[in-house]
């Protein structure tokens, strides 16, 4: 069993670390292992250091053998996002210009998870400065593919069995498309949910925080313990937070609506994704209902461009003065871009965001969910030199709503194909409870057409 232990779930490591079964140290160089068998194709990893990672399971080993309280992941191996900072590991950003960069604190989160007791392994690979250039990385179903971006190596690293938890960051589609790509779950909560303190900022209105997971009940059981008021970022809300694994294993007190929107871009759905939304909407037995947009949705796409890009070129504004020769020839046209955006366009923008913010709050009146794809389809090759199409995220990522890709299809070529979940906001809850109830569902569904 030991052999295996990579294989467990986060909540099954706890549990079995807690009950002595087996050790944190024991977890963690099995995940090690993993890493060493299967990251030369891979290559998820920005950075881990294995003597510290085994100093720090021996540490929460010590505390439980000594009788004192253990957290919600102790012992459990952790991978981050290469744009948290970390006291005690450099935090590179995707980038040679942050090359060695070594921050003086830890972010929010990390001082979370160290609370919680996880073990954090090391930084996973990100785009460059989480944005539209790729890595290197690779999809663990398929080595010619992406696994998506720009949380690209948190997602394979979940997936290849390296880590059975990671931290993600979503900006456009940067949690829930790599989590399709990947075939695992990829929840980001409520804006606001989770503090961004120590995060790069690239867009101070958009930016959020997700995590990675094999399991529904661990993601959310990841943004119970990253979740916290935090007075440093100006999004974060001093109110109570969701309980969100509560919602994982709440039954439905009656059963959900779900809304489905004919959005224009529908379009660039690849076929075997739009049959497969399709089966899905007919298994869910009429709880979905369908809508045409409102016109205005339309838009919302070039409006989350202006405040990405503005913002970006306006956070990173010195980066791109100081070390323009070394911005990859991606990301270059992008800023040039940017940097044409007016104030007036940009302020114009963020008074849409608003508005798109208080339409969507008035429809989760109706409805517990919204279904939408998690991506166009598979995971596009790596020769495309692109991470995918983030389109089916915008609107959602816009008006920080919180969603989970649910890994629910296979497409043409045999790969993952993610369904997406859209909840009100604060109402994280409630939209996992509605995932539980449409993964029984469906999988109720599944056995009665065998028979």
């Amino acid at each position: 069993m030991k052999r295996d232990l990579h294989l467990l779930s986060a909540s099954q490591a706890v549990d079995g670390i807690c009950a002595g079964q087996f050790s944190s140290e024991e977890l963690t160089e099995a995940c090690l292992a993993r890493i060493e068998e299967t990251d030369k194709t891979i290559r998820a990893w920005a950075y881990l250091d294995p003597a510290e990672a085994l100093a720090s399971a021996r540490m929460m080993d010590l505390i439980r053998r000594s009788g004192r309280a253990t957290g919600p992941l102790h012992g459990v191996p952790i991978g981050l996002k290469d744009i948290i900072d970390t006291v005690d590991m450099p935090t590179q950003r995707g980038s040679a210009i942050f090359a060695g960069r070594q921050p003086e604190a830890d972010a929010c989160i990390v001082e979370r998870l160290r609370e919680a007791g996880a073990v954090i392994l090391g930084k996973t690979k990100t785009t460059e400065l989480a944005f539209v250039h790729p890595t290197d990385t690779t999809n663990p179903h398929d080595p010619s593919r992406t696994p998506g971006g720009s949380s690209s190596g948190s997602a394979a690293a979940v997936a290849a069995h390296q880590v059975p938890l990671a931290i993600g960051t979503q900006t456009n589609g940067s949690v829930i498309r790599p989590a399709s790509f990947c075939g695992i779950y990829g929840f980001k909560p409520t804006r606001g949910v989770i503090s961004r303190r120590g995060v790069l900022q690239t867009s101070a209105s958009l930016d959020q925080v997700g995590g990675f997971a094999r399991t529904l009940e661990d993601v959310a059981l990841l943004s119970d313990v990253i979740g916290s008021y935090d007075p440093n970022d100006p999004l974060s809300f001093a109110r109570p937070r969701p309980q969100m694994a509560c919602g994982a294993r709440a039954e439905v007190p009656v059963q959900p609506d779900i809304a489905w929107f004919d959005l224009p871009f529908n379009s660039r759905l690849d076929e075997d994704a739009r049959e497969g939304l399709d089966a899905v909407i007919s298994q869910l037995g009429g709880r979905v209902e369908r809508f045409a947009p409102a016109p205005q949705m339309t838009d919302l796409v070039a409006v989350q461009a202006i405040i990405h890009e503005y913002e970006i070129n306006l956070h990173l504004a010195s980066v791109f003065e100081n070390h323009w020769d070394r911005i990859s020839q991606t990301l270059q046209p992008v800023i040039e871009r940017a940097r044409k955006i007016s104030p007036a366009q940009y302020e114009d923008a963020l008074e849409v965001k608003r508005s798109c913010e208080a339409s969507f709050a008035k429809h989760f009146t109706d409805f517990d969910a919204i279904l939408a794809p998690s991506a166009t389809g598979e995971a596009p090759l790596l020769t495309t030199n692109s991470t995918g199409d983030p389109v089916f995220c915008t609107l959602w990522t816009l008006a920080g709503l919180p969603t989970i890709s649910l890994p629910l299809l296979v497409g043409e070529n045999n790969l993952p194909v993610g369904v997406q979940l859209i909840g009100g906001l604060e109402e994280d809850d409630r939209l996992l409870r509605t995932a539980a109830w449409m993964q029984t569902k469906l999988a109720g569904n599944a056995k009665t057409t065998e028979n």
